[in-house]
C-alpha cells in the first residue's frame, strides 16, 4: 500500500501542475514528504507592531497595521514600479513593487486597512517597504503560534508568487490534511529514555510552533533521527563488514620490525606514536580485517607508524602497498622509506605514470611473484596489470583525495580475504565530521609532534608592512635559511584582484637580486616542477615563488619561512597544510600571512584562528563552523546518503554524540535488529539510499 506522503505534490490542495513543476525543478520537492521535510530557516514574532513613526533602515522584518492609499504607476517596460502609501495615525510610508504589479491592483484595493510586513528601507528620505507581504487584518494568519515560519526560496518562484508566505500557507494545506497519517519513525526505547517529541507533534511544531520551548523540543526531535539513522546505518554497515570480512592474522613480530626497530628508527617514539602503533598491532591479531584511520598533522610521524605496520605484514609473509594522490608525494614516500630500510634487505618499489615501460614490466613481474614486498605509488597502483601474489596491507595517505571507486580497486587486489587497510590524513577532522565521513572506521589519532620540534610562530601583517616581511626574509636566508612564498593565482584574473604568481615572481627578483629564486606552479610541465624543486631542496635556491602546489609532498627541512600572500583568499584547511610545509627541522620556523586591509568578517577569523594556534583539530572544528560540512563524502558514489535537512554539522555536535551512543547501544544488543522493538528502524534503514556495493567495506 503506497504511503500517503509520497502522493505527487501537485495534489495537495493550493499546489496544482503549474506549480508543482516549479518546486520540483527549483526546490526539488515532488511528494508530500519532501513539502513536509521542507523546514524553515528562521521565525519571526509575528504578535509585534510597530507604528510608522517608530521604523527606521536598521531595523530587520518589521509588521505595521494601517490603510492602504492609492496606487500609482511609474516608468514604463522594465522600469515600471508601482508604488502606494501606506499610513497609520503616527505617519505615512511608501510600498513599492517592481513584478506582479497586475495581480497587486486587481487584489489590494485602496482605503482598505491591512497588514504590511517586510524590510524598511529609506529612499529620497522617505521611509519604505520593498514588496511587502501585505493581507487584510481581517484574515486569519496561517501561524498558529507567535512564531512565523520563514522559507528559503528563489527569485523563480517569488515572481511566481511563490514567496515564503505562499510556501507557509501550502505547509499549513499538508499539515491540515495529515491529522493522524504520521507514523512514528522511533521505537518507544529510543524515544523515551531521551523524552524525544513524538515526530507527528514535531513535525507541526517545526512548521507552525506555538511557542519557543516546543518548538527546541521539535528541533532536538528532528535533528536527533536524522542523525541517529545516519549513525546506525554506518555502524550496522561496520558490524556486517567485520561479521563478513574474516582478516589475515599477523602472529609475527619478527626480523624485520625489531632489526628496524633496534637499529633504523630515526628518532625515539611520541607516547602518541606508541599508542597508535598498539592500536594497529592489536587490529592485525584479531582475525578481523582492519580498517583504521590514523589522523595527525603534517610532520607528527605517520608514514613512520605506517612503515613499521608494514614491516609487521612483511614478518608474516606478506605484501604492502602505499598508495599516494600525487607523484610527488610518492616519489617522497619511496625515498624516505627506501633510506630508513637499508640495511634491513627489503625490496621497495616505485610505480607512478611516469614509470618507464621496461621499469613497469620489472615491477610487475617483481609484485607477482613476491619479489617485491613493498610497492609504493600513485593512482597506477590499481591499474588492472598490477597483481599482488599476498597483500597483506594496504595503506592510504591523504584518502579524500581518491574516490571510494578508486580505493575499492586496490582494495579488491586480493580475491577472498581482503588486506588490511590503514588509511592516513594529515588533515585533521573535527569529531563530529570523523564520526559521520568516517564513522565506520576505528580512528587513531597522533597528537604529538616528534621530540626536538618548535611550534611556527604565525603572524598576519597588512600591506603597509610589506616591506618589513621583506626585511625579515632577507634576515632569516642570511642566516641560511629558505622561504616559501604562495601566491593564489598563476595569471591576472580579471575578476580577482590578487597578485599573480609570475608578477610576484619578477618583483620579487629585483627586491632579493642576491638570492636565487625558483617558481613552481600547476601549468608547469612534470620534469621543470622537478627541477624546480629539486633545486630548492638541494638549497640551490633560496625562495620558493609557488601556488598551492607545494601543499602537499615537499619536504624541505631547512625551509622554515612560510608567506601566504593573500591569505584572506584561502581557507583554513589550506592555510594549515600550507603552513605545516615550514617546521620541519630543528630551528624556528614562521608562517607570516599577507592580507588586504578590506576583508570579511570571516576572513579575518580564519587569519585570527592560525595565529592563535597551530592546534589542527581546533583549526578544522572552525573551519567546518564557518564552511559547514559540504560535501561530507567527498564523491558522489557513496552507499549513504548524507543529505541533511534539519541537523548541521558544524553546530550539532553534542546532538550527534548523544545519537552515535544510542546507535552504538542498540547494535551492542541486537546487531541484525532483529527484536521486535528494532523492526521499525530496520525497516527505515532499508528506506535509506543504497547502492549494489556496500562502499562503507573499503572505508
Amino acid at each position: 500500500m503506497p504511503d500517503f506522503l509520497d502522493q505527487d505534490i501537485k495534489f495537495l490542495a493550493g499546489v496544482g501542475p503549474k506549480r508543482a513543476e516549479l518546486l520540483k525543478k527549483e526546490l526539488s520537492i515532488s511528494s508530500f514528504r519532501d513539502l513536509l521535510y521542507y523546514f524553515p530557516y528562521k521565525y519571526i514574532d509575528r504578535t509585534k507592531f510597530y507604528k510608522i513613526r517608530e521604523l527606521d533602515a536598521s531595523q530587520a522584518y518589521i509588521q505595521v497595521k494601517g490603510t492602504l492609499g492609492n496606487f500609482e504607476l511609474i516608468g514604463e517596460g522594465r522600469k515600471q514600479r508601482l508604488t502606494a502609501s501606506f499610513h497609520d495615525e503616527t505617519g505615512s510610508m511608501d510600498l513599492i513593487w517592481f513584478a506582479g504589479i497586475k495581480y497587486i491592483r486587481e487584489n489590494l484595493k485602496p482605503r482598505q486597512n491591512y497588514i504590511v510586513f517586510g524590510k524598511p528601507s529609506v529612499f529620497n528620505g522617505r521611509m519604505n517597504i520593498i514588496h511587502p507581504e501585505i493581507e487584510s487584518q481581517s484574515s486569519q494568519q496561517v501561524s498558529t503560534g507567535v512564531l512565523q515560519a520563514f522559507y528559503n526560496t528563489t527569485e523563480t518562484l517569488k515572481k511566481r508568487f511563490l514567496n515564503t508566505r505562499a510556501i507557509n500557507k501550502i505547509q499549513h494545506n499538508l499539515a491540515e490534511s495529515i491529522t493522524g497519517k504520521i507514523y512514528e519513525t522511533l521505537p518507544a526505547t529510543v524515544r523515551e529514555p531521551l523524552k524525544l517529541m513524538q515526530l507527528a507533534k514535531a513535525l507541526r511544531q517545526i512548521h507552525f510552533p506555538e511557542n519557543t520551548q516546543d518548538l527546541q523540543k521539535a528541533t532536538f526531535r528532528l535533528k536527533f533521527e536524522e542523525l541517529f539513522y545516519i549513525q546506525l546505518k554506518i555502524l550496522s554497515l561496520k558490524h556486517k563488514r567485520q561479521e563478513v570480512f574474516k582478516g589475515f592474522v599477523f602472529e609475527q613480530v619478527g626480523y624485520n620490525f625489531n632489526t628496524f626497530f633496534q637499529n633504523n628508527l630515526p628518532f625515539e617514539l611520541t607516547g602518541a606514536q606508541k599508542k597508535v602503533t598498539k592500536e594497529i598491532r592489536r587490529d592485525l591479531g584479531s582475525g578481523k580485517q582492519m580498517n583504521r584511520l590514523v589522523q595527525g598533522d603534517v610532520g607528527s610521524g605517520k608514514t613512520l607508524v605506517a612503515l613499521m605496520v608494514a614491516l609487521i605484514a612483511f614478518d608474516n609473509g606478506y605484501q604492502a602497498s602505499l598508495m599516494a594522490p600525487t607523484e610527488i608525494l610518492a616519489i617522497q614516500h619511496f625515498n624516505t622509506i627506501s633510506r630508513m630500510l637499508q640495511g634491513i634487505g627489503l625490496n621497495v618499489a616505485l610505480l607512478t605514470g611516469s614509470t618507464r615501460k621496461k621499469e613497469r614490466e620489472r615491477i610487475y613481474s617483481g609484485i607477482e611473484n613476491g619479489d617485491i614486498q613493498f610497492l609504493i605509488g600513485t593512482h597506477a597502483l590499481i591499474e588492472d596489470t598490477v597483481n599482488f601474489q599476498k597483500l597483506g596491507l594496504v595503506i592510504i595517505d591523504e584518502q579524500h583525495r581518491f574516490g571510494v571507486a578508486q580505493r575499492a580497486k586496490l582494495w579488491k587486489k586480493n580475491a577472498g580475504i581482503p588486506p588490511h587497510v590503514l588509511v592516513m590524513t594529515a588533515t585533521p577532522i573535527p569529531r563530529t565530521l570523523a564520526m559521520t565521513l568516517y564513522g565506520d572506521l576505528d580512528v587513531s589519532v597522533i597528537d604529538e609532534l616528534p621530540p626536538g620540534r618548535k611550534p611556527i610562530e604565525t603572524r598576519h601583517y597588512l600591506e603597509n608592512r610589506r616591506n618589513q616581511v621583506y626585511d625579515f626574509i632577507r634576515n632569516q636566508v642570511n642566516k641560511g635559511r629558505q622561504a616559501y612564498i604562495v601566491f593564489p593565482l598563476i595569471s591576472e584574473s580579471e575578476k580577482l584582484d590578487l597578485k599573480s604568481l609570475e608578477d610576484g615572481y619578477e618583483l620579487l627578483k629585483k627586491v632579493f637580486p642576491r638570492f636565487k629564486l625558483s617558481m613552481v606552479h600547476g601549468k608547469l610541465k612534470p620534469a621543470e616542477k622537478d627541477f624546480e624543486m629539486q633545486q630548492f631542496k638541494d638549497g640551490k635556491t633560496q625562495i620558493m615563488v609557488a601556488t598551492t602546489v607545494i601543499e602537499v609532498g615537499v619536504d624541505v627541512p631547512n625551509a622554515s619561512i612560510m608567506i601566504i600572500e593573500s591569505a584572506e583568499r584561502f581557507g583554513l584547511s589550506q592555510l594549515h597544510q600550507l603552513r605545516g610545509r615550514v617546521g620541519r627541522g630543528a630551528e624556528q620556523s614562521y608562517c607570516l600571512l599577507m592580507s588586504s586591509y578590506k576583508i570579511s568578517n570571516e576572513s579575518r577569523k580564519r587569519l585570527e584562528t592560525m595565529v592563535r594556534t597551530n592546534d589542527g583539530f581546533e583549526i578544522a572544528e572552525v573551519d567546518l563552523q564557518l564552511r559547514g560540512p559540504g560535501d561530507l563524502e567527498g564523491t558522489q558514489q557513496s552507499g549513504i546518503g548524507f543529505n541533511l535537512n534539519i541537523a548541521n554539522l558544524g553546530k550539532d555536535g553534542e546532538i550527534l554524540r548523544i545519537a552515535r551512543d544510542a546507535a552504538i547501544d542498540i547494535l551492542d544488543n541486537d546487531p541484525h535488529l532483529q527484536s521486535r522493538d528494532n523492526q521499525l528502524l530496520s525497516y527505515h534503514l532499508q528506506r535509506m539510499k543504497t547502492t549494489e556495493f556496500d562502499w562503507s567495506i573499503i572505508s
